[in-house]
């Protein structure tokens, strides 16, 4: 069967060249092995594709599959029965059955009959594969030891492929019998893949030997009994599974302590007392012998007159006497009772407070603060603090024996009367280190301004470092100097001046003051922190717009417009108009979240206008200067015309300067009418207030 699904697979390769594209033959030839190992069945395929070589391998991919689970079914059947006559050969389906059962009794009678598995028999190249493989199966282990070394000959009986070669390709989980055929091991059952082993409940089945009483376990590959019902105290399972008494006595696992003897008992133990107590006693727990008190434990022991009386291990009887209540003793002759007085004996019953005798009894005159108890009989101390909460004292009562006293809380004096409290003023021993403020009942030390108060003292002032604060960086636009109790702020030295606030730095515009040491072809840009002496000059063919003026602000722009010669026809075809000059001053941006609008080139060309030969339309590019790739440009329509926006992207670190040279195109539907350069000189500086 293997050698068929090869010269298939072999075919199938040759015939995947023609033709359109097919599904691949491997899943093909899967879907057949799926479809045989579902439905057990071969005769309704599903087609997946339309191409007659998917359908082939579609149907001998399940065909093999069923030949592969009958044989095994028929081996399983051979190795548990040990007869086929179950088996009908009636069919081309149960005919490979007793076939493969047919050849595995045939190998099993080989090897019981010690004939090598190997023989030459001409049944046919499967039956002697089978026929072989349960040979082997019985065999001993150094006969399969040898028989491992043999080669098993191929259909046409020449030297094949050695034995030790699983000819299953591991597809197998336990043993390979044949060419892609799997058998389990004792206690499994082969899967319908014919490849995989379960295990077999026995437990299920009732082919367990577990006797009355016990529970079948069902185990990986086995069973195991255990018993429904448990021991119980005293009793543990044996190995087959019966109850043994344990001998706590023998094994050491009683409680019966030093004065006694362990006895075993079914199931228990018994502690035996190793001394006997006399009469009149009884042993306890621990093995002591206790004094019976027979008045107690025994009903009227002497006659009636008479009063029991306990001795050790035993008792007597005495007559019955007179019997004075409390506060009564017998007279001197004992024939009756009298009074006792209390007050006139040696002990002092009422504690130095006033006695007073009473039949049978006595009672004290307190004293103020006292109070008469007439259980315990004793002159007991009155707490006026408990009694009167609140209403003696102004804040704290202590109780003292017949009175109390008053005290006061910290901050607090007694007052004259004893009982309410004044406040100290505590600020006159003068505690604070600058300030301080008498509250009721305590003080408050405050600093002066630029000062704070210790937290561990609260009493000392300690200065503040208003430039380490977490406001520190923006108390101060440039430096800021801690001072004792304040703080002052400083600017660079050059190019800057402190501001009226005192704390702002305020860029000095050289321009206008006149400090700078432009000449006069010269103009005066300011920057932050300083100046800067521009002068431009038109390149050739091109003149200047207006004048050279001293001082030039940010809007102001240097414009130098063509000018050609007659005849010049390279000037006249140079595509540039204008030449223009701007100047910017950047700040150093500390922090930047954004793109920043710089620079905005207006124009007069309307947005979307058309003209009689087409439309209009502006083109604006940066052509050199783009450091860092910081800026770029984008055109937006603003009030009907277009214009261009230079847009820094990322924050710059100065001090530096650099030329942003833009272009501005005049654009038509017949093409470009003409350019315009703008040179935007940008300097920036280090500081920014």
């Amino acid at each position: 069967m293997a050698l068929r699904v090869a010269l298939l697979c072999s075919l199938f390769g040759l015939l995947l060249g023609q033709g359109e594209k097919h599904t691949a033959v491997d899943d093909c030839c899967k879907n057949g092995q799926k479809h045989a190992n579902d439905n057990n069945d071969c005769a309704s395929l599903p087609l997946i594709s339309s191409s007659m070589t998917c359908r082939i391998a579609q149907e001998q991919c399940c065909v093999s599959v069923l030949e592969d689970n009958m044989c095994s079914t028929g081996i399983n059947v051979a190795k548990d029965q040990g007869v086929c006559d179950s088996l009908l050969a009636g069919t081309c389906e149960t005919k490979t059955t007793k076939t493969c059962c047919d050849c595995c009794l045939l190998g099993k009678e080989a090897q019981e009959l010690n004939i090598p598995c190997d023989h030459n028999l001409s049944v046919g190249y499967q039956c002697s594969l089978v026929s072989r493989a349960c040979c082997m199966d019985g065999a001993s282990d150094n006969q399969t030891a040898a028989l491992g070394q043999s080669e098993l000959p191929n259909q046409d009986g020449s030297a094949g492929v050695a034995v030790g070669v699983d000819p299953c390709k591991g597809k197998c989980d336990h043993v390979c019998v044949g060419i892609d055929s799997c058998a389990c091991m004792k206690g499994y059952k082969l899967k319908p893949d014919g490849r995989s082993c379960e295990d077999i409940n026995e437990c299920l089945l009732g082919s367990s030997n577990c006797r009355g009483g016990e529970r079948c376990i069902n185990t990986e590959g086995s069973f195991r009994c255990m018993r429904e019902v448990s021991c119980g105290t005293g009793y543990e399972l044996t190995e087959n599974n019966d109850c043994k008494d344990i001998d706590e006595c023998e094994t050491g696992i009683h409680n019966c302590g030093e004065q006694f003897t362990c006895q075993n008992t079914q199931g228990s133990f018994r502690c035996t007392p190793k001394n006997t107590c006399g009469s009149g006693f009884i042993q306890d727990a621990l093995g002591s012998c206790i004094d019976i008190n027979e008045c107690v434990s025994q009903s009227s022991p002497c006659h009636r007159g008479q009063i029991c009386v306990n001795t050790v291990g035993s008792y007597i009887c005495q007559r019955n006497s007179v019997n004075c209540g409390r506060g009564y003793h017998l007279n001197e002759e004992g024939t009756r009772c009298v009074d006792i007085d209390e007050c006139k004996g040696a002990e002092q019953v009422c504690s130095g407070h006033a006695c007073i005798n009473q039949l049978g009894s006595y009672r004290c005159e307190c004293e103020t603060g006292y109070n008469f108890n007439s259980i315990n009989r004793l002159c007991e101390d009155i707490n006026e603090c408990r009694h009167y909460p609140g209403r003696l004292c102004g804040h704290k009562c202590d109780n003292t024996p017949g009175s109390y006293k008053c005290s006061c809380t910290t901050g607090f004096q007694l007052a004259r009367d004893g009982r309410n409290c004044d406040d100290v003023n505590e600020c006159e021993s003068n505690p604070c280190s600058q300030e301080c403020a008498n509250v009721y009942g305590s003080y408050q030390c405050y600093c002066r301004r630029g000062y704070q108060l210790n937290d561990i003292d609260a009493m000392s002032c300690e200065d503040i470092d208003e430039c380490a604060l977490p406001t520190g960086g923006h108390i101060c636009s440039y430096r800021c100097h801690n001072t004792p109790g304040s703080f002052h702020c400083s600017c660079p030295a050059n190019g800057y001046t402190l501001a009226v606030n005192g704390r702002s730095c305020q860029d000095v515009d050289e321009c206008v003051t006149g400090r700078h040491t432009c000449t006069e072809n010269e103009s005066c840009f300011n920057i932050q922190g300083g100046y800067r002496c521009l002068s431009f000059d038109c390149p050739n063919n091109y003149r200047r717009v207006g004048q050279t003026t001293p001082t030039l602000e940010r809007s102001d722009t240097v414009r130098c417009i063509k000018s050609c010669q007659p005849n010049d026809i390279a000037c006249i075809l140079d595509p540039t108009l204008s030449v223009a000059h701007t100047f910017f001053s950047l700040p150093t941006l500390r922090e930047f979240t954004r793109p920043e609008e710089i620079v905005f080139l207006r124009t007069t060309v309307p947005a979307y206008g058309s003209y009689h030969l087409g439309t209009y339309d502006v083109k604006f590019e940066i052509l050199e200067g783009n450091i860092e790739n910081a800026f770029d440009i984008i055109k937006r329509v603003e009030n009907g015309v277009y214009v261009g926006v230079v847009r820094l992207l990322k924050p710059l670190t100065g001090p530096r300067e650099t030329v942003l040279k833009l272009s501005m195109r005049n654009l038509t539907t017949q093409g470009e009418s003409g350019q315009s350069i703008i040179n935007v000189h940008i300097f920036v500086s280090e500081f920014w207030f």
